[in-house]
């Protein structure tokens, strides 16, 4: 899924020159593929609920490639492309809409306890791993000619969705709930447990809103100030990802089901994000800026695979693919308006962008620190203790599945 936004990074610039585009209309290349995944991911996540991952994730991944077909012929044979670039964009979205979210989903069906969390922080890993691969390979396939990128998609989703379909082993989906009661079952779940996971939501989607509107701009700063371009510019693109990745693949390795433990790296994490968008707000030396903004994706990755251990392991299989959905729906309408968002602020100033993103970071920081409390309920001395299988452990008392 991540390849949607991040392969597609580094041809941003050769892009808006080729067919003429402003700024703002460039950075719509990343909105209208997000926007549309997260507008569409509650949708499967319900679906996924209903009638099962794998059905779902597999014609989504034929979507996804269909709509980057697409965008690669109006490229390559029409004069003026953008807008059928745009529509393929957001068939794209919509494709993608049915991948991480679901395979979120999976993941905390198939494991349980320590290994659910290992399994998701490699998900995040995996994810990060993606975002740092993809401008790299976005820079070489572009070296062909700049739209070759578009038809990467076809050649990857088609073999993730074989792999799909014959390697990963589903367990049998629940008995699907009449629709009024799989709602009510929502509406309940947030009744009870909705303060901390709405902040979780948008803890998950300002990371992501962080970290691809920091790449939207050093991409342009690269590219502008410093004339960096091709391969060069996707290695030192994934510089701050590989903090992400790194970071993310040791905390989910670590927490197991700890949840004080998760609120603190929690808590670290967004203290090293505003600490590090404080410090290079002052700074326009690219080589210092990389490192702070490398010790701000660090952040990211203590934050992020405590999110998905804390969300996934909250609600009971039945209803968790639309609660996983709705968490990664709201980190796409992250990713979506990151980059416009760090391209109006770019015109204000340098400095005034990153004490506003400072800022943001230290509101989340805030909200974290108030409203996600774990209890102590799911630890004793020291050790983990496993939930029942018909009753979910959540972040703060057990509530019986319905």
């Amino acid at each position: 899924m991540v390849l949607g936004n991040s392969m597609i990074v580094p041809v941003l610039p050769t892009m808006e020159e080729k067919l003429n585009l402003t700024q703002f209309q460039v950075s719509l290349i990343i909105t209208a593929f997000s926007f549309a995944a997260g507008l569409i991911i509650p949708l499967v996540g319900y679906l996924s609920d209903r009638f099962g991952r794998k059905i779902i994730i597999v014609p989504a991944l034929i979507l996804y490639g269909l709509g980057g077909v697409s965008a690669g012929v109006a490229a390559w044979l029409m004069s003026d492309a953008y807008p059928i670039i745009l529509i393929s964009r957001i068939i794209q979205g919509i494709g993608a809409a049915g991948t991480a979210p679901i395979a979120m989903a999976l993941i905390g069906d198939l494991y349980s306890g320590g290994k659910e969390s290992k399994a998701l922080g490699l998900i995040e890993a995996t994810n990060g791993l993606g975002k740092v691969l993809s401008p790299i390979l976005g820079s070489l396939i572009a070296l062909l000619v700049w739209y070759a990128v578009f038809f990467a998609f076809p050649v990857l989703c088609f073999f993730t969705a074989l792999a799909v379909w014959f390697f990963v082993k589903e367990s049998k989906p629940p008995k699907p709930k009449p629709l009024k009661q799989y709602i009510n079952s929502i509406k309940e779940i947030f009744k009870k447990q909705g303060s901390w996971l709405i902040t979780a939501f948008v803890v998950g989607a300002t990371g992501l809103f962080i970290l691809f509107g920091v790449l939207f701009y050093l991409s342009d700063v690269l590219e502008t100030n410093y004339k960096v371009d091709g391969m060069l510019k996707g290695l030192i693109l994934a510089i701050p990802l590989m903090g992400t990745v790194t970071t993310s693949y040791i905390t989910g390795g670590r927490i197991k089901q700890n949840k004080p433990l998760m609120r603190k790296l929690m808590l670290i994490g967004l203290l090293l994000m505003t600490g590090s968008l404080v410090a290079v707000a002052f700074f326009k030396q690219i080589y210092l800026m990389i490192g702070l903004l490398t010790i701000s994706s660090i952040g990211n990755g203590l934050v992020l695979p405590c999110l998905n251990t804390l969300i996934t392991g909250a609600v009971a299989k039945s209803e968790r693919g639309m609660i996983t959905s709705l968490y990664n729906s709201l980190r796409f309408l992250g990713v979506a308006v990151g980059p416009p968002v760090f391209g109006w602020l770019m015109e204000i100033s340098h400095r005034f962008m990153f004490l506003s993103v400072a800022g943001l970071a230290a509101l989340i920081w805030v909200l974290t620190f108030f409203l996600i409390k774990p209890g102590a309920g799911n630890k004793t001395k020291g050790k983990e203790t496993k939930a029942s299988p018909s009753v979910p452990s959540t972040l703060f008392k057990k509530i019986p599945a319905k």
